[in-house]
């Protein structure tokens, strides 16, 4: 079976390293290709490849000031990413409960046999 496309969503397009870095990037603020370059340390097309993935999949909006393009993040589009994680929510919260259940037992009878044999 050949595999997806990056550009068919999020979840392929976020597949990458390298664009996550430039989301984690660009949640904290507009930036442009040029200042994405100098945090990322890689080459200018390479950033902008991975831009032009970003923003075919709605990750990514950018606007023009002056001659230059500023690139924002589009939180909405990453709600089918968040919808599928946040199934898994309960799951890892009931399975951490129980680890810290068993943790606190064997501490408490490791407790209990330092009791006994004094």
């Amino acid at each position: 079976m050949a595999r997806a496309s990056t550009t068919t969503d999020a979840f392929n397009a976020v597949a990458e390293p390298r664009r996550r870095q430039i989301l984690d990037i660009l949640a904290e603020g507009e930036r442009s290709v040029n200042e994405l370059v100098a945090q990322l340390d890689v080459i200018q097309p390479l950033v902008s490849k991975h831009l032009k993935v970003l923003r075919e999949v709605g990750l990514v909006e950018v606007r023009t000031e002056g001659k230059q393009r500023l690139y924002r993040l589009n939180g909405h589009a990453l709600k089918p990413i968040y919808n599928w994680v946040k199934n898994y929510e309960q799951t890892w919260s009931e399975r951490f409960q129980a680890l810290d259940d068993l943790l606190e037992e064997l501490k408490d009878k490791e407790n209990d046999n330092d009791d006994t044999e004094r």
